[in-house]
C-alpha cells in the first residue's frame, strides 16, 4: 500500500501520520492542562514557576510524545514485522493516507519540493543505480 501508484503514499502517509501527531498533541496539551481559580493556592503546593509548567499542558505533550510516538517506534524497530503484520497498524495507515488525501496538508509538497531545489536533491537512481544496474 505505501509503494502503490507513482511512489507517493509514503511520503503522503509520513505527512498524515504528522498531522495526526500535532492534532493529537493540541488535544492532550488542552485536555491536560489545568486552570486554578484565582486566590484558591497552588495544585499540590507547588511554587508559582511549576505552576504555570501545570497550566500550560506541556506536561501532557510531553506524555504524549513519549508513550504515543515513540514508544510505537522503539517496538516496530525491534519487532518489524510482528508491527507490520499488526491489523491496527493498516488501519492507521489508512487514516494517515486519508488525512493526506483531504488536501490539508498540500502545502508541505510544495514546501519539500522547494527545499529539494534549493538543496540540489535527486532522484536514488543517480546515487545508488537503479535495480537492473547494481
Amino acid at each position: 500500500l505505501l509503494f502503490k501508484g507513482d511512489g507517493n503514499n509514503l511520503p503522503g502517509f509520513m505527512i498524515g501520520r504528522q498531522l495526526t501527531v500535532v492534532s493529537c498533541m493540541f488535544f492532550v496539551a488542552r485536555v491536560t492542562s489545568v486552570k486554578m481559580k484565582e486566590g484558591s493556592g497552588n495544585m499540590f503546593g507547588v511554587s508559582d514557576g511549576v505552576q504555570k509548567l501545570f497550566d500550560s499542558g506541556l506536561l501532557g505533550a510531553l506524555f504524549l510524545t513519549i508513550v504515543g510516538s515513540i514508544a510505537w517506534q522503539l517496538v516496530a524497530a525491534a519487532f518489524p514485522i510482528a508491527f507490520m503484520s499488526n491489523p491496527l497498524t493498516y488501519i492507521l495507515l489508512r487514516i494517515a493516507l486519508a488525512i493526506e488525501f483531504t488536501g490539508v496538508c498540500n502545502g508541505a509538497w510544495v514546501l519539500a519540493a522547494i527545499h529539494a531545489k534549493l538543496a540540489g536533491f535527486q532522484r536514488d537512481e543517480v546515487y545508488i543505480g537503479t535495480a537492473e544496474e547494481r
